[in-house]
C-alpha cells in the first residue's frame, strides 16, 4: 500500500479521531472508507448517545405513535405542569 501526505483542517482531523475512538478503528481506515464511500457515509453512523439508547427505543407499549409530536397536548392532558395545592 502507498503512502499520501495530507494536510487537512483541524476541525475535520478532530471529526477523523473522534469517529476512529468510537468505533475502535484507525484514523486511516476511517479516512479511507470516506474516500472510498464519500462523506455522506461517515453521517450514516449513528451518534453515540443514540447508540447506548438503542435497545429501548419502541420497548415502551401502550403510548400513542404520535406521541414526540403532540408531548405539550398529552403532558397537559395529564396535568403535568400545573400548580397543586399545599395540604
Amino acid at each position: 500500500m502507498k503512502t499520501l501526505t495530507v494536510r487537512l483542517p483541524e476541525a475535520l482531523v478532530g471529526e477523523i479521531t473522534a469517529e476512529s475512538r468510537a468505533r475502535r478503528i484507525s484514523k486511516s481506515d476511517v479516512v479511507r472508507e470516506r474516500l472510498r464511500h464519500g462523506p455522506a457515509s461517515a453521517r450514516r453512523h449513528r451518534p453515540k448517545a443514540l447508540d447506548q439508547i438503542a435497545d429501548l427505543v419502541g420497548s415502551v407499549e401502550g403510548l400513542p405513535s404520535d406521541l414526540s409530536a403532540r408531548a405539550k397536548r398529552y403532558l397537559t392532558s395529564t396535568g403535568y405542569g400545573k400548580k397543586r395545592r399545599r395540604r
